[in-house]
């Protein structure tokens, strides 16, 4: 059953598909929840629901304690099949510009929060118009079936959408946040909170120092990276820019206290008292994501920053009581599923270990002869997967290349289809974007009449720019859709385990109250808030879909996807 969800110009719901005598429905936006309820507590419906956009529909949902199992959500869907299926004949202009409706402007309705309105943001339902989601449902059924690998596609739709489900359902947990602890942490290395437009005690300190180990006026701004590498090259330091690893070659009496003012600033800045103030609210980070906001497919974070929390702050992320974390890393998945795509089996065979189990892949192709040591290995992989052509990188190329041939054959002609101007895909058929005009224009031009070196010259390099991006596409692509389709199995194996009772302490909101749920994502790694009686199942779970995401991707090709998985009280003791 797949049920199409669409909003009316008066404000009411349509639900059309229903396994009813009134197949179509129109509700009120409040009565909405109860249809879908009753629809997902038919065990034989099995409903997918389809509408415009997740972020749109489903906080609703989840605002009145109801959890769905699935989606399409047409939106991404069509972005996909806009870019990957050629010749695709897809409904109106508007699809094409939809943007993701946010999270963030008090959309949750959740308890302390502003209550929830069908589009994600404040304002009457009507202000919001959709285009034809049964006309758009069709467009892409037809897309889908009449491309060359539609089982594919398929599995490739029905993963992004179970993304938008998670990163919702992340979004309406939240992360369990002390605020406490965090201003502790600011304290202790920033000193107490200054007042509004003051610096710090202890960056005012730094500042001190770095204006006096360069003979510098009062008045320099050490926040403006020109004037203070100004001041630096008057003082004789000798540095180029302010990159850390340059700045540590360097010996000055400035390098210590700017290192230190460096990664202070970036702490205050980042995760400082302002962040706090704007992103922790009730106990609880709330973070949004944005699937595939990134070309790849990977994820992008709308405020709060949720893909980059520094480890100087995960002190501050705590489990409620009687509840655990459990975190788990899944290691090295880019040449993983490099070896996947290849059908690489001595690649396969080098991450799988001597017990067949999943082992390090670096250490594995160390121990296949290939090259000497781990860091060799890792280097000469990552340059291969992201077109590495100097240094240790290209020295180890050419002896991976004769270990492991299928893998470095396969990303090879994925950059070479690039320089060509082609069009490259995922394991799943998420295709790369052609490149823009300015790149053909100086293709072209080198091949106009007159034309010199310096014009071949700029075509060679812009062809081998976009032959690394292609290179890397098809690897970090087919790594983004393992990954949705991990989180897609762990989601449904924590709601199969069910509720423990005991667990409800009015900190978990509905429907995940004494539930197992997903509350952090960072590209490999998860971090799932669990009642403590369920930490070890729910740790096995997360092992076995990783397994089912290999399966899901692969087959039967033994490539395997190790995971390390900790269980602790705090982010801060992970391992």
């Amino acid at each position: 059953m797949q049920p199409v969800v669409a909003s009316e110009p008066d404000g009411s719901v349509r639900v059309r598909g229903l396994r009813v005598k009134d197949a179509e429905r129109r509700v009120g936006a409040t009565a909405l929840a109860g249809v879908v309820r009753a629809a997902e507590s038919d065990a034989a419906a099995m409903p997918r629901w389809t509408w415009s956009d997740t972020n749109r529909w489903y906080p609703l949902l989840l605002a009145a304690g109801v959890r769905i199992e699935r989606a399409h959500d047409l939106r991404l869907a069509h972005r996909i099949l806009r870019h990957s299926v050629p010749g695709a004949t897809l409904s109106s202009e508007q699809w094409d510009t939809m943007p993701p409706a946010a999270l963030t402007n008090g959309a949750l309705g959740a308890a302390g929060h502003e209550p929830a309105t069908l589009f994600g943001a404040p304002g009457p339902i009507e202000e919001a118009v959709e285009p034809d989601p049964l006309a758009e449902l069709d467009a892409q059924r037809a897309a889908v079936a009449g491309s060359c690998e539609a089982a594919r596609l398929r599995l490739l739709l029905a993963a992004e959408s179970a993304g938008a489900l998670v990163a919702v359902e992340m979004y309406h947990a939240g992360v369990p946040w002390r605020a406490e602890i965090h201003e502790d942490i600011l304290t202790e290395a920033l000193g107490p909170r200054p007042r509004a437009g003051e610096r710090p005690a202890r960056l005012e300190d730094l500042a001190g120092r770095i204006r006096a180990a360069l003979d510098a006026p009062a008045g320099l701004n050490l926040d403006s990276p020109r004037d203070l590498l100004r001041a630096m090259d008057h003082a004789g330091v000798g540095a180029r820019s302010l990159r850390k690893w340059e700045l540590e070659r360097l010996d000055h009496p400035v390098i210590e206290p700017l290192l230190e003012y460096k990664s202070l600033f970036r702490l205050m800045t980042a995760n400082g008292w302002a962040w706090l103030d704007a992103w922790v609210r009730d106990g609880r980070l709330r973070s949004e994501y944005v699937v595939g906001g990134v070309v790849t497919g990977r994820w992008a974070s709308r405020g709060g920053g949720a893909l980059q929390l520094p480890k100087s702050v995960r002190r501050a992320v705590v489990a409620d009581p009687g509840w655990m974390f459990v975190v788990a890393d899944a290691a090295q998945i880019e040449p993983r599923v490099l070896a996947g795509m290849a059908g690489d089996e001595a690649m396969a065979a080098a991450g799988r270990g001597a017990d067949g189990r999943g082992a390090d892949l670096y250490e594995g192709i160390v121990a296949s002869g290939a090259v000497a040591t781990r860091e060799l290995a890792k280097v000469g992989m990552l340059g291969a997967m992201y077109g590495g052509t100097t240094g240790s990188s290209g020295q180890v190329l050419p002896r991976l290349a004769r270990a492991f041939p299928r893998s470095l054959a396969f990303v090879d002609e994925a950059a070479r289809a690039g320089e060509r101007g082609e069009v490259v895909t995922t394991h799943l058929g998420r295709s790369s974007p052609p490149p823009g005009a300015s790149w053909h224009e100086t293709q072209s031009g080198a091949y106009q009449d007159g034309a010199g070196e310096a014009e071949a010259a700029r075509a060679r390099s812009s062809a081998r720019s976009w032959g690394r991006f292609t290179r890397n596409f098809v690897v970090q692509g087919t790594a983004a859709e393992w990954a949705m389709c991990w989180m897609a199995s762990i989601r449904r194996r924590l709601w199969a385990l069910g509720q423990v009772p005991d667990a409800i302490d009015g900190q978990v909101p509905e429907p995940f109250a004494a539930r197992p749920h997903l509350v952090l994502f960072l590209h490999d790694e998860v971090v799932i808030h669990t009642p403590s009686a369920l930490a070890e199942v729910v740790a096995d779970e997360v092992r076995a879909a990783a397994d089912e995401a290999g399966r899901l991707l692969f087959g039967d090709f033994p490539v395997k996807f190790p995971l390390s998985v900790s269980v602790a009280g705090s982010y801060a003791q992970v391992k």
